[in-house]
């Protein structure tokens, strides 16, 4: 198991845009993939992004059954996404909670698009192409900000719905 420290909100490496992915299929993009998954579960994520190991590399995976951080989500099939492009499908927004790694402790109202369109690489450099909505559109676009050098509190619209998890959700364990 390689669980990598993740970088917390204040580290400048948090807010570069990471750099495309130009050879797919290596033993270091494996192990980087690898590094990725064991962090994310050893923490209880939903998904994490290359930048937030220190890694300036335009990867992000997610995925999970069920999460204890977000017990209402439903589950999101396990992916690798390499070199993301998101195009909105529509102009509707929700906002819903979220949450970080990289901004532990704290969670926020974040308004997403409620239908998007992803596209990318796997690992081998096959293609990825799908259409979601629901909590896994938001998990794809909080993933791929972290790409871009965004951190999902310059996202939020009105900070008095960011707080501490524990005074805002008391009874949620994780």
């Amino acid at each position: 198991m390689a669980v990598q420290t993740v970088l917390k909100m204040g580290d400048a490496r948090l807010l570069r845009q990471a750099q495309c992915v130009a050879e797919f299929n290596t033993p270091t993009l494996h192990q980087l993939i690898i590094d990725l998954f064991d962090t994310m579960r050893a923490t209880g994520g939903v998904g994490i992004a290359a930048p937030q190991i220190g890694v300036d590399l335009q990867v992000v995976i997610f995925g999970f059954e069920r999460s204890e951080r977000y017990p209402d989500a439903e589950a999101v099939p396990e992916t690798v996404l390499i070199n993301p492009v998101i195009t909105p499908l529509g102009d509707e927004q929700e906002s819903g909670w979220e949450g970080c790694l990289s901004v532990p402790g704290l969670r926020g109202q974040v308004p997403r698009y409620t239908q998007i369109r992803y596209q990318g690489f796997d690992q081998f450099g096959n293609a990825i192409d799908r259409t979601v909505d629901g909590f896994h559109a938001r998990v794809v676009q909080h993933e791929c900000d972290h790409l871009w050098g965004i951190l999902y509190p310059q996202r939020i619209t009105d900070m008095t719905q960011f707080g501490f998890t524990e005074v805002l959700f008391p009874n949620l364990t994780a």
